[in-house]
């Protein structure tokens, strides 16, 4: 099953050409994104909406996530950022479900980059609930706090949406982005996580402009 899931997440990158600058070039339709058909609503107001699609078990998403923080640090006053946990399998949800209860808990700074490092750098096991409780204890949230969260309705709302979602957005895999619920990037398509985030820069300013 983990092979499986593995090759999901391994679909948008198996062509990534690593190095390749856009500098100057015009990104392009089919080529640097594709439209997301139909368009999606968004859930912010008066911003452009920029929604990163992931997975904990994926080695691609966990090499994203230090663009993610660079992008995250200057990124355009227009973005505002989402991250939304991808839900393709069964065994995808777990990990969806650690990333509300930290969301619902404030503690996703914490939490976030903790479970990649624990997953792809400790190759520590993640996918029972009391593992994950142990994890969130060691992490400063208590049992009490971690039960009271993790089955709220909150979390089941969030769970639904993030299914329903990783099928409406029409991706194949992750890591991918989604901006304004109308374009969707990725590194394959961009040509390298660095310039993922030109061409999320440049779509976001086409949203922002109402190019």
């Amino acid at each position: 099953m983990l092979q499986k899931s593995k090759k999901i997440c391994f679909l948008l990158l198996v062509s990534l050409v690593p190095g390749v600058a856009f500098s100057g070039v015009i990104y392009k339709e089919k080529i640097h994104y594709e439209l997301v058909t139909p368009p999606q609503p968004t859930s912010v107001e008066g911003k452009v909406e920029v929604v990163e699609m992931f997975w904990y078990g994926c080695p691609h998403c966990n090499k994203l996530e230090p663009y993610v923080e660079r992008w995250l640090k200057k990124k355009p006053k227009e973005a505002e950022f989402i991250r939304m946990p991808a839900i393709f399998r069964p065994g995808w949800e777990i990990g969806a479900r650690a990333y509300y209860t930290a969301e619902i808990l404030g503690v996703v700074d914490t939490i976030h980059p903790a479970m990649f490092e624990a997953m792809h750098g400790q190759k520590k096991k993640m996918d029972t609930e009391a593992q994950l409780m142990d994890f969130f204890k060691q992490h400063g949230v208590s049992n009490k706090d971690f039960n009271r969260a993790f089955r709220s309705f909150a979390v089941e709302a969030k769970i639904r949406r993030s299914k329903d979602m990783s099928q409406r957005y029409g991706i194949k895999g992750v890591p991918s982005i989604i901006v304004n619920g109308k374009y969707r990037s990725s590194g394959h398509l961009a040509g390298g996580n660095a310039n993922l985030f030109k061409v999320v820069n440049f779509l976001v300013d086409k949203e922002a402009s109402g190019k």
